[in-house]
């Protein structure tokens, strides 16, 4: 409830400012993100956690674990600043920021793209 109430008035406040002064619409837009970003801070954390103590039970190997866990990391802050620079209008920044995340989510994949080729190709017969 904070959180949306918090969104909420950041986003009629930034509607009220936006006519005459766009850089503090944007600035309260921004800060209001940030802010709900450090109050999800907690749960992330708590999310970690419990994956950490899953793998770790169910034997998997924690550099994937890592790996998936960058790989979240880079689709939340690419689509968190996508989102930002399109509450500035520049949509064609945005989409590049989305597709740089793409990318890099694609090259962090390659070892458990490997894992899964090579496991695939152990169950084949020769």
């Amino acid at each position: 409830m904070q959180i949306v109430g918090l969104g909420l008035i950041a986003a009629i406040l930034s509607l009220l400012i936006k006519e005459h002064k766009p850089i503090f619409a944007f600035l309260l837009s921004l800060f209001a993100g940030a802010l709900i970003f450090l109050f999800l801070i907690g749960k992330i954390a708590d999310v970690i956690r419990v994956l950490q103590n899953l793998a770790e039970h169910s034997g998997i190997n924690s550099v994937y674990l890592k790996t998936v866990l960058k790989i979240v990391g880079i689709a939340y802050i690419a689509e968190f600043g996508a989102q930002i620079v399109r509450d500035t209008g520049q949509e064609a920044v945005a989409a590049k920021i989305e597709l740089a995340g793409k990318i890099l989510i694609l090259f962090m994949a390659i070892p458990i793209f490997r894992i899964i080729i090579e496991t695939v190709m152990k169950l084949l017969p020769a």
